[in-house]
């Protein structure tokens, strides 16, 4: 469904991305996990066309996207939820979900997406007509996650969703994501909390320093003793 082919980036001489591949299919739970700075935000900010790739080539169901602009890509099905939520603080929170639908007139049927939003987060509903930026952060991100579903995309990336948040409320947001994802979403999630990412992840991607490094099930990188070690806090077992 979305492929990148030797994608490399490059700020100010340095390589961000250094010719990475990675596919996510249709219907699927995607990860990558990595370390802060390893190129996880800039890989998805590429696709979503924030940032210029120096070479390699991003498709989307067969179509060359690379390098188009942002509103074309989120009117082809894809959207992003970005790292610190990003919501609209002095809006309320329906006038937030609304500005997710902005491409959209379809009326009815964005009044019937509101409906699921609300169904998937009753607190939204329970507090439509707050301002956003009086919102707790586990409300927030619940919030970020609903404007991205007004949309109605095919591929919904998010990018760390669990940053900063208590425990009941990450188990809660990873709830929702596999909820998402039975409703028809694909998902391209990335995540610092690698232990959550990759339980519920059909596939995984390590990424370091720009490229990626491994590659497998999410289920078959848990049990890795590299990835136990470097992003499970598990120290690698010994061999006589």
């Amino acid at each position: 469904m979305l492929k990148i082919e030797n994608l490399t980036v490059s700020y100010g001489g340095i390589e961000a991305l250094k010719g990475i591949d990675l596919e996510v299919p249709e219907g699927s739970i995607v990860t990558l996990i990595g370390a802060n700075g390893a190129g996880k935000s800039t890989t998805l900010r590429t696709i979503m066309g924030l940032v210029k790739c120096k070479s390699g080539k991003i498709t989307y169901k067969g179509e060359d996207i690379t390098g188009a602009p942002s509103p074309s890509i989120v009117a082809k099905g894809i959207t992003l939820v970005p790292e610190g939520r990003r919501v609209f603080p002095d809006l309320t929170v329906l006038e937030n979900l609304k500005i997710g639908a902005y491409l959209r007139n379809d009326h009815a049927q964005i009044k019937k997406d509101l409906e699921w939003v609300y169904e998937l987060f009753p607190r939204l509903k329970e507090r439509s007509w707050q301002l956003a930026g009086t919102l707790s952060g586990g409300e927030q991100q619940m919030l970020a996650v609903g404007r991205a579903l007004m949309s109605r995309p095919k591929i919904m990336m998010m990018d760390e969703p669990s940053l900063g948040l208590a425990p009941l409320i990450v188990k809660s947001i990873f709830s929702i994501i596999q909820e998402i994802n039975k409703n028809g979403v694909t998902i391209l999630l990335i995540e610092q909390n690698a232990n959550m990412a990759l339980r519920i992840a059909d596939w995984g991607y390590v990424l370091e320093t720009g490229k990626i490094v491994l590659a497998g099930k999410g289920q078959d990188l848990l049990q890795n003793e590299d990835v136990k070690s470097a992003y499970l806090g598990k120290k690698k077992e010994k061999k006589d």
